[in-house]
């Protein structure tokens, strides 16, 4: 097996947001469910839930302006077009719903006239007048969104994995690599 093309890795400051990101998404999902489950610890979760999910929104913004900044590395020159469609459209799907998940759950909880409390006395104002209905059809969009993230996270997940196993293109090293830069093999006796 040959090693990975040597690919330009994202910015250091762009992955750590990306893992980041990664880490408190998936747990906000599993917090998601664990609300659904468990009625014995759904008001301390649901305390976890609330500011996890602001903070998310506010990362999703500062991750956006720092892709704008720094842009992320071009994909393979050979890969294919449709796969290259498939990267973007997912990406631009990823981000659209990293911003609506949480916009549409802090709607959700406005409508319900239920407060948004980041720590303490900290306190989000409502985005939305009280409305029953409103509330309950942003609670089914809030909970479809949310699986359809979850979706989403386990299909790049897969797209990840192939580019690290069976493309071998340098993708997945580009956002994993967790050196600052790229380390070639040496032909000299000293190892280093």
């Amino acid at each position: 097996m040959s090693p990975a093309p040597m690919s330009p890795a994202f910015p250091a400051f762009s992955r750590l947001l990306h893992w980041l990101m990664a880490l408190m998404i998936i747990a906000m999902l599993f917090i998601g469910i664990g609300m659904q489950a468990s009625l014995a610890d759904y008001h301390w979760l649901l305390s976890v839930h609330r500011p996890l999910g602001i903070a998310i929104l506010v990362l999703a913004a500062v991750r956006l302006l720092n892709r704008r900044v720094s842009p992320p590395p071009a994909l393979p020159a050979g890969m294919p077009g449709v796969l290259a469609f498939a990267a973007h459209a997912s990406h631009v799907a990823l981000y659209a719903l990293m911003f609506a998940v949480p916009l549409v759950g802090w709607a959700m909880l406005s409508a319900a006239r239920y407060p948004v409390v980041l720590y303490g006395s900290l306190v989000l104002p409502p985005i939305l007048p009280q409305n029953d209905m409103v509330f309950a059809i942003l609670r089914t969009t809030h909970t479809v969104l949310a699986l359809a993230l979850f979706a989403l996270i386990l299909a790049h997940i897969g797209a990840a994995l192939m580019h690290a196993i069976a493309f071998r293109d340098g993708v997945f090293q580009s956002m994993a690599n967790w050196r600052l830069r790229p380390v070639r093999a040496c032909s000299g006796a000293s190892g280093r």
